[in-house]
């Protein structure tokens, strides 16, 4: 016998509700210096969470600093831990970094995570990895992990990391490596710190890379002469965009093209802690000097190059969260130009800006209470 269609129609949307419910919360509204308007919809709590990948419409994958991998289903608003992740060096700016998926990862499961490792000597330095997700009912680990790049050397400290990763139109793995507060290394062809890297997606080093003639570490680089590099993007032309932190003030955007050298540590738009002044980028014009830049800093952390429908008139713009500033920032970008246009009060520090596969901005915010918020046009 056939349930009362009524019944039947019930229980389909009190089903559909249960689903629903936790993905329509509501956080807050925020307005921009420019009069636009944000509604935040709030998708849980993490303890200091750092990235988040999208692997569909419903689940996304996000990286806690202290060393945890979370699956997330935006449904329910379930967590559950994914298995299989090596120990991380947790402590000051290190621990559990970026995660990213392979440009195939629907055909082959590969993900790469970045994090902090430390030697037998206490030095550390930051790593990328990759692994195959699986995804077994309530079980979900990595396999067959496999370290593909490493920072060299490894250093004191617990600073300047960068480790964010992104995957080229053309398929290559490009990797911000930062100076690890150590400055100097940024200029120096037998370290890769304060360089920006591109591989294969299996580690290996292109042989078309632009510097083969600095030794076989520096086969490996792209770019040097970075500082601490948090956001990485290319944009649907292909060209490679790069945020990273001023010493004093002087935060920059940069286009960041084969073979340049931005200039890190002889040149700045900002000073050091010490207040001893570092020349400007305009008295060394052999260095690429930024597109934009940012005096005071908005210490900036997490960068998408949007393409989305949810947002129409923002398509090709940059949005870079501010750790400092507390915001989120909309960066007009017009070729090889770039200017901040707008800016979001948020109300915390913001650590990691994504796309969602609907079009929709998502943010983490910082801290032991960072939230994860969908950004919509407010209905």
């Amino acid at each position: 016998m056939q349930p009362p269609r009524l019944l039947t129609n019930l229980t389909l949307l009190l089903a559909l509700f249960s689903l629903s419910s936790f993905a329509n919360a509501v956080d807050d509204i925020f307005k921009s210096d420019k009069g636009s308007s944000l509604e935040a919809g709030s998708f849980g709590e993490f303890n200091q969470p750092w990235a988040m990948t999208f692997l569909s419409d419903e689940n996304l994958l996000i990286t806690e600093k202290a060393g945890k991998l979370l699956l997330v289903n935006l449904k329910n608003g379930s967590k559950t831990k994914v298995a299989g992740l090596p120990e991380v060096a947790y402590g000051g700016q290190g621990g559990l970094g970026d995660i990213i998926l392979h440009p195939q990862y629907q055909k082959n499961h590969w993900v790469y995570l970045s994090y902090a490792e430390q030697d037998s000597a206490g030095k550390k330095g930051a790593v990328v990895a990759k692994a195959k997700l699986q995804l077994p009912a309530a079980k979900p680990k990595l396999e067959n992990l496999e370290v593909i790049w490493r920072q060299t050397p490894k250093v004191t400290g617990s600073g300047h990391y960068s480790h964010r990763m992104a995957f080229s139109p053309d398929g290559y793995l490009f990797i911000t490596s930062g100076d690890r507060q150590k400055q100097t290394p940024a200029q120096d062809w037998n370290q890769n710190l304060g360089k920006v890297i591109r591989l294969n997606d299996d580690g290996s080093v292109p042989n078309d890379n632009p510097f083969q003639n600095k030794g076989e570490l520096a086969k490996s680089f792209w770019s040097l002469g970075h500082r601490n590099m948090l956001g990485i993007s290319f944009d649907k032309q292909g060209k490679l965009w790069t945020h990273e932190m001023g010493p004093r003030d002087g935060d920059e955007l940069n286009l960041t093209t084969r073979g340049d050298n931005y200039g890190w540590p002889i040149v700045s738009w900002g000073d050091n802690y010490s207040g001893i002044p570092i020349p400007d980028h305009d008295t060394r014009p052999e260095f690429n000097a930024p597109e934009a830049y940012w005096v005071p800093t908005i210490a900036p952390s997490g960068l998408i190059i949007y393409s989305g429908s949810v947002f129409p008139k923002w398509q090709g713009n940059a949005f870079i969260g501010g750790l400092r500033s507390r915001s989120l920032l909309r960066i007009k970008i017009d070729g090889d130009q770039a200017q901040e246009v707008e800016r979001f009060d948020m109300n915390n520090r913001i650590r990691e800006v994504e796309q969602g596969p609907k079009g929709a901005i998502w943010v983490l915010k910082d801290g032991r209470n960072g939230r994860l918020l969908r950004l919509t046009p407010e209905s």
